[in-house]
């Protein structure tokens, strides 16, 4: 075992390198979290509807394409060298907003590009902070890094309300790009893992790759990250008109404490997927989020919505660190980088697929009935999940002696 990967094992999660690299990630989110509010900016230049959804969705796109591409190259080259370049691509992009004076060309080539950056940038911190856990807590590791994301998404927008009130736009761009040059510095403070110390004992391939799973176990178990993500879009798109239709208030209440009982979950039992297998912990996630979808759709009162944010966000924080380990433990330890890429990747395509086929459900049925329809979905799907996806067993992990 070498000295880098002796360090790192012997401190647990919390090492010096983890904190560092989950920082940057934190201010990584940050910076692109202050963007949600470009809509603003671009509206006040005149922009139409259709403009702002070109302008905003043309990231998204970009994100999800170069994502598995760039996945194979982070098991190739390096977690810690993607990101940088990732980091990079954005840094390079985000001062050319200040050039933006109506809603051309530019504004979507720049957008196009970020999302590129961030793409790349997303996975690659996310893998390196996994690279930097111990190797038996990959699920908490995820979860922890997700967990920071939560925060930054969270805290974001309201920053950026603060800085265009007392600085302008121009402010917002500059505090992105402040952001952007802290998360850079931070990961290259960070010392990454060489090679075989990433992952001890798997030097080569092990047994059970997908090669050898049918078309059918493969469209199965990708299609887990894209009904998740749909069902989550179901939540974050909807739940708004939902709450102004049964005429209960604000729903930022709502939000606030789906993020904590994600959060506590991920804290609390964050390992639990690490112990017990992530694929108990998919199926335990996806019946508690599915059974939660028919509260919603039963909701009558404040108090209801609270607890249905309360479980909800308890599942969903618990299925996102399991349901990305299992991927990487069914794709192969040593294919974690296309693993992740591929998770976030099915995810977001699940949300953009979601909000428009939800969208329709909830125009043919209501907004209630909606959600009825989302949890047999999910439930559905989690049912032939538990079928037709194998269980993993997970290589045992030995530490080569000497130097």
């Amino acid at each position: 075992m070498t000295e880098k990967s002796g360090f790192n094992r012997l401190t647990g999660l919390w090492s010096r390198d983890f904190l560092l690299g989950l920082t940057a990630y934190f201010f990584l989110f940050l910076s692109v979290s202050l963007f949600f509010l470009l809509p603003l900016f671009l509206k006040q230049l005149q922009s139409s509807g259709s403009q702002v959804g070109l302008i905003m969705g043309i990231h998204s796109l970009t994100a999800i394409a170069i994502r598995p591409f760039f996945g194979r190259v982070i098991d190739r080259r390096g977690a810690k060298k993607i990101s940088l370049l990732g980091i990079a691509i954005l840094i390079l992009s985000v001062p050319f907003f200040h050039l933006v004076s109506k809603a051309n060309a530019l504004p979507v080539l720049l957008r196009a590009i970020t999302g590129i950056g961030w793409g790349i940038s997303m996975t690659a911190t996310i893998t390196m902070c996994t690279d930097l856990a111990p190797v038996q807590s990959m699920a908490r590791s995820i979860g922890i890094v997700g967990v920071a994301g939560l925060i930054a998404n969270a805290v974001g927008p309201s920053l950026g309300e603060e800085i265009i009130k007392r600085a302008g736009f121009g402010g917002l761009f500059n505090c992105s790009l402040i952001f952007l040059v802290l998360a850079f510095l931070l990961i290259c403070l960070t010392r990454e893992l060489p090679g075989e110390d990433r992952e001890p004992g798997l030097s080569s391939p092990r047994p059970g790759l997908p090669v050898s799973a049918s078309l059918v176990v493969l469209l199965i178990i990708g299609s887990m990250p894209v009904v998740h993500g749909s069902v989550r879009g179901a939540i974050i798109y909807f739940m708004p008109l939902l709450v102004r239709a049964l005429d209960l208030g604000r729903v930022g209440p709502f939000f606030v404490i789906f993020s904590v009982a994600a959060i506590l979950s991920r804290f609390r039992l964050g390992g639990l997927a690490d112990r017990s297998g992530p694929k108990r912990v998919v199926l335990l996630s996806a019946i508690i989020i599915g059974l939660n979808l028919f509260l919603v759709w039963q909701v009558r009162s404040m108090a209801s919505l609270w607890l249905t944010g309360f479980i909800g966000g308890f599942g969903q924080g618990l299925i996102f660190p399991a349901l990305s380990t299992y991927l990487i433990d069914f794709l192969g330890r040593e294919n974690k980088g296309l693993a992740i890429s591929l998770y976030n990747s099915l995810f977001d395509a699940g949300m953009g697929l979601g909000s428009i086929f939800y969208g329709w459900i909830s125009e043919m049925a209501g907004l209630q009935p909606m959600y009825l329809v989302a949890g047999i979905m999910l439930l559905s799907f989690t049912i032939i999940f538990k079928i037709k996806a194998p269980d993993i067993r997970r290589p045992a992990f030995t530490h080569k002696e000497g130097g």
